[in-house]
């Protein structure tokens, strides 16, 4: 039995006496190093541009809590417009260059040179390395997310904290020179391991989801509607799992040094989880859970989507 990987441009050829738990990927198309980079970052970017204004959204209720200030939507609209929702764009769309370029990409390139060296690649190996390039491109792109979370909530705190940033540069400029380089990954350790754990739930999960639909819901695989439905389930299911580390990145990047000792208020990931769980109860984490999931399930569902087109648009261009 042949069952197509997704949107990488592989098959993955399973026995059928080997339970389907070992793999062998073959390769379906010749794409080149370069052409996998670039239709990963450009599938991360388009995939973005519909998502960023439920990540505005998740930010702004999230750090609304850690304010103690209840979130308004029609506030929020009336305050800053409806174009408000985009606050952060740049950002947002530049860190997908590094992150989803850099994230799938090297996915790829260390799956197919574990398999070179193991000879095979079987769940396990997929989440190993989808970790270890979740992680590797988190760390790369933490200064764009930085300036995310900066941009995307900056217009609602009150006018005498405002940080008033102009765009992604000069965001990052100022960070720089006010703050120095290192502020750019203040928030990184909760960031990294939400990525990690990102790469592992979509990546792994996601082809398990089309296996079920398909049988289940006579859903054709790979069809736009087993796409759909597996990378919204996949996505809930790491949205769930990721969305208290998400609320420790945000507070963490976000947050300002007391006026009068000078201290940060969150340090670690284990001291922002407790002390958001002492102070505000646990289910704090998770405010502003909804917007999250539509920004991880929206963004898996375009990404691989516009990812695949570009892929074969590009073989049937070249062929």
């Amino acid at each position: 039995m042949v069952i197509p990987f997704p949107s990488y441009g592989f098959q993955l050829a399973t026995s059928p006496t080997a339970g389907n738990s070992v793999s062998t990927p073959t390769k379906a198309a010749d794409l080149s190093k370069p052409i996998i980079f670039a239709t990963s970052g450009l599938g991360g970017c388009l995939g973005w541009a519909f998502v960023h204004p439920a990540n505005t959204l998740a930010v702004r209720m999230n750090l609304a809590s850690m304010s103690g200030k209840p979130f308004s939507f029609p506030k929020m609209i009336q305050e800053s417009g409806w174009m408000g929702l985009y606050d952060g764009i740049s950002a947002g769309v530049l860190r997908q260059v590094f992150y989803a370029t850099s994230r799938f990409g090297l996915f790829e390139t260390f799956r197919d040179k574990l398999h070179e060296y193991r000879g095979k690649t079987d769940f396990g190996a997929r989440i190993v390395v989808g970790a270890a390039t979740g992680g590797i491109a988190a760390y790369l792109s933490c200064p764009m997310e930085v300036a995310v979370v900066r941009m995307s909530n900056d217009s609602t705190l009150p006018m005498e904290e405002r940080r008033n940033y102009k765009n992604v540069f000069d965001t990052a400029s100022r960070v720089i020179k006010e703050e120095g380089p290192l502020a750019f990954w203040r928030g990184s350790n909760p960031f990294v391991i939400r990525a990690m754990m990102v790469g592992v739930f979509q990546v792994a999960t996601l082809d398990q989801f089309k296996d079920l639909y398909e049988h289940y819901l006579n859903q054709r695989r790979n069809s736009i509607t087993n796409v759909f439905s597996a990378a919204m389930t996949s996505g809930l299911i790491y949205a769930l799992a990721t969305m208290p580390l998400e609320a420790c990145k945000n507070r963490m990047a976000s947050q300002k040094a007391d006026k009068i000792t000078g201290k940060l208020p969150y340090k670690t990931i284990l001291q922002t989880l407790r002390k958001v769980s002492a102070d505000e109860g646990f289910l704090a984490l998770y405010n502003g859970f909804l917007p999250y999931y539509i920004r991880c399930g929206g963004h898996t569902v375009s990404m691989f989507i516009i990812v695949q087109i570009l892929r074969d648009s590009y073989m049937q261009y070249a062929l």
